[in-house]
């Protein structure tokens, strides 16, 4: 087998591995660099702890505009599939992330006929866990979008074609919001102006920065993060790898003796359907799907 096919061959579990040796790697980096400011004095303390801070989200609490249909705890997860399926699929992700852009894209074709049966919900807490990594503003605009792409009844396919153009890690060319509109023109009927507009100003902005504290509190560290109705995450170590074939096998076991839910195309939470939808509140009209989110992190 050539290089090429050898590379073309790599798993998602490959890749995941990957990413998490590189992230632990940087999380002792800035370790290090945090103890060894702690030896400079009381100021060189206080700067180093301000640019950790500066590094997180932020914020704090519930965002106080959230995406149409947003469900669960303070309204953090984007609900995709029928509200009365079975089972629910919590997945934690960044779309600068490659591994999960490797779990997407082995997965993808077999989460949506699960969604289009009614078998499974699916709800997505979207991070920024690279841009803490790594610098930059990609993770955040593109989540931002995605969340805009709600708003309109798209998300589904915008969230496709996301991580169908995912650029390399370290390109931050999601930071390029002219790039992101570039990109919903590949969706039918979602660059509207609203959209568009959405993007530029960042609406959920505070949003993706809710999910991402969310997510470190839960004690989450790596993306994506999968848990099937609240259970142990699927991409922990020592789990059986994740394969389409597998996933399938999993909700067709919690399923079984189960009714299937309400059979779906596109899975668009019903509140978002016909014309573009108004951006839901905290405390605003009851969300699309019904439960909640298993936990609250990435």
């Amino acid at each position: 087998m050539s290089e090429k096919n050898r590379e073309g061959k790599r798993s998602a579990r490959d890749r995941l591995q990957e990413q998490r040796a590189e992230d632990e790697r940087r999380h002792k980096r800035k370790r290090t660099l945090i103890v060894a400011g702690s030896v400079v004095g009381v100021l060189a303390v206080g700067a180093v702890i301000g640019v950790v801070v500066a590094g997180s989200s932020g914020g704090s609490g519930a965002p106080a505009v959230t995406p149409v249909g947003a469900t669960g705890k303070d309204k953090l997860a984007l609900p995709n599939g029928a509200s009365d399926a079975p089972s629910t699929l919590t997945v934690y992700e960044d779309f600068r992330c490659p591994a999960c852009a490797a779990y997407e894209n082995e997965l993808r074709d077999t989460i949506h006929g699960l969604q289009d049966q009614g078998q499974l919900k699916v709800e997505y807490h979207l991070v920024r866990l690279i841009d803490g990594n790594l610098g930059g503003t990609g993770s955040l605009n593109a989540a931002n979008a995605a969340a805009c792409a709600q708003d309109e009844g798209k998300f589904r396919a915008y969230h496709d074609v996301l991580y169908q153009n995912q650029p390399q890690e370290n390109d931050d060319h999601f930071a390029d919001k002219t790039y992101l509109l570039e990109l919903a023109g590949k969706v039918p009927g979602l660059k509207t102006d609203a959209f568009t507009t959405c993007v530029k100003d960042g609406t959920y902005d505070d949003w993706v920065n809710a999910n991402n504290e969310a997510f470190g509190a839960a004690g989450f560290n790596s993306t994506p993060t999968i848990l099937l109705n609240g259970g142990e995450n699927l991409l922990a170590k020592g789990q059986p790898n994740l394969t389409a074939d597998r996933l399938k096998q999993l909700v067709t076991e919690a399923n079984k003796g189960k009714k299937p839910g309400t059979a779906t195309q596109g899975a668009t939470p019903p509140s978002a359907s016909g014309s573009p939808g108004a951006p839901g509140s905290a405390s605003g009209s009851a969300p699309a799907g019904g439960s909640p989110a298993a936990s609250q992190g990435g």
